[in-house]
């Protein structure tokens, strides 16, 4: 199991504040980004040695107007259609990246469902249970945290559903 961190490290990020103020176990993983990797989920996965199974993007698209935080892992691709029925709307689309990053305080690549600017609705995927632990970003590129499913769900009043597919 993870480690409990009992203070913020230099260089925290909001993500591992909040963390640290839930007082949940977690763990921490930095990497060296590359600029040039085709995908920041991939590389996370890849740099920590973990399978792209138990490492989660976070993606902010438009439902019927409200922006909604998914969780899905990297492994797939996020069913819009089945996010967008999870929240009880009934059409979702990407959000434009610049809106995402103004509304979560984060770059994209590096957008945690942790510690936003705002709060947003979010759904997990419910893939995510399947594991002791899973890995979302720490807030920026090349920043991991690693926790239990059910600790991010709490901390980000998430729902559990579908919505990834292969």
């Amino acid at each position: 199991m993870a480690k409990k961190a009992k203070r913020q490290q230099p260089g925290g990020t909001p993500a591992t504040v909040a963390l640290t103020a839930a007082g949940v176990d977690y763990t921490v993983h930095a990497y060296e980004h590359d600029p040039a990797h085709p995908s920041y989920g991939e590389e996370a996965a890849e740099a920590m040695g973990v399978s792209p199974e138990r490492v989660f993007k976070t993606l902010v698209a438009d439902v019927d107007g409200a922006l909604t935080v998914a969780v899905v892992p990297v492994a797939g691709q996020l069913d819009l259609k089945a996010l967008a029925s999870a929240v009880g709307g009934k059409r979702a689309v990407m959000a434009d990246p610049a809106l995402a990053e103004r509304t979560t305080g984060y770059v994209r690549g590096g957008i945690s469902p942790l510690g936003q600017r705002k709060k947003l609705r979010t759904v997990l995927d419910d893939s995510a249970t399947g594991h002791s632990t899973i890995c979302v970003s720490a807030g920026r590129r090349g920043l991991e945290v690693e926790l239990s499913p059910t600790d991010l769900a709490g901390l980000t009043a998430a729902t559990l559903a579908p919505i990834g597919r292969a």
